[in-house]
């Protein structure tokens, strides 16, 4: 059989952010020379106004929304077309932290539709790099009541009811709609998520922004969402050796991961999906009927959903994060 697609590659989309550092320029390899402190890199997106675009093969400078207009379920899989249309549901990042991010929260469904006319975020965090005593916030420490999560706020002591925790390389969290979480200075991850871009930030440590200006709150739409039960967001995992290994199955996206230092023959007749690869360390070729694409540290490849078998072969040891619509 032949197939038209092929393993995608997209130009990266580097983003200045007062709180970024130069990690995924050191540690990733991308293009940060422009920025000063660039805190994210959007690795397949189709965000408006931050559409991804091909960077290999004869697709190279088409934009991803273009590609699924013209082969609809044979990039992205017949159920996810039916799902979601020309839509593509997810959102692929790395991130690196010069400083400490704000406390925030992302809405649900129900309410992201309603208020914004877009999806909720639900996302996970796989940690490739940390410095010094990295911490992550992710939600209560204890089951709080609104009026006490109110007063801690109002009197600058949210740190004293949230659940703090130290991470290092290899760590993976799962953070729903509506937990309250912040990333802490000297970490550098990978973030999977539904498509969106919509954040409430609750508290920002009076930073100021490039305007000089304190950034906005959104301490009222948070309320609206916040779960104040704690919630176990540490992923327990023990990867298996050149097998896949399940890290986190929700509604809206399946991710597992891949430690490999032999030929693993990957077969996905039980999905109908696309599936997107980011090589967290090593390197290895992706054979597919009709070619290979290399996938190296630092990359994202989209596997279209016509490929239902491909060969990885590691040219080193390699570790793959694989996501997919299930």
């Amino acid at each position: 059989m032949t197939y038209s697609l092929y393993p995608l590659k997209f130009d990266p989309i580097c983003k200045e952010k007062p709180w970024g550092g130069k990690k995924l320029g050191e540690l990733l390899g991308k293009e940060i020379s422009h920025l000063d402190n660039c805190g994210e890199s959007w690795e397949v997106s189709a965000i408006p106004g931050n559409i991804s675009r091909v960077s290999n093969g004869f697709l190279k400078g088409n934009s991803l929304t273009e590609l699924i207009e013209v082969y609809m379920e044979d990039l992205v899989g017949e159920r996810v077309f039916e799902r979601f249309g020309n839509d593509f549901p997810l959102l692929f990042k790395f991130l690196d932290t010069g400083d400490k991010l704000s406390i925030q929260v992302h809405p649900g469904d129900a309410l992201a539709l309603e208020r914004h006319q877009g999806r909720g975020k639900e996302e996970i965090w796989y940690v490739l790099d940390t410095t010094g005593d990295a911490e992550l916030v992710t939600g209560f420490s204890r089951e709080v009541s609104r009026e006490e999560y109110q007063k801690c706020l109002r009197e600058n002591r949210l740190m004293d009811i949230l659940r703090v925790e130290k991470v290092k390389k290899g760590d993976v969290f799962h953070i729903p709609p509506g937990q309250v979480h912040a990333i802490g200075k000297g970490v550098t991850l990978c973030e999977i998520q539904q498509s969106s871009d919509i954040t409430y930030r609750i508290f920002d440590w009076d930073r100021l922004g490039s305007d000089g200006k304190t950034r906005k709150l959104h301490t009222g739409e948070a309320l609206e969402v916040i779960n104040l039960k704690p919630f176990e967001s540490r992923v327990e995992y023990s990867a298996a050796r050149n097998k896949a290994t399940e890290l986190v199955s929700c509604g809206h996206f399946t991710t597992r991961i891949l430690q490999f230092d032999r030929t693993i023959n990957a077969d996905y007749m039980f999905v109908d999906s696309f599936i997107v690869y980011i090589c967290t360390e090593g390197r290895a070729m992706l054979n597919y009927p009709g070619g290979s694409e290399l996938i190296k540290s630092g990359e994202t490849v989209l596997l279209p959903a016509e490929i239902r078998d491909i060969k990885m072969v590691p040219q080193e040891p390699c570790t793959i994060l694989e996501t997919y619509i299930a």
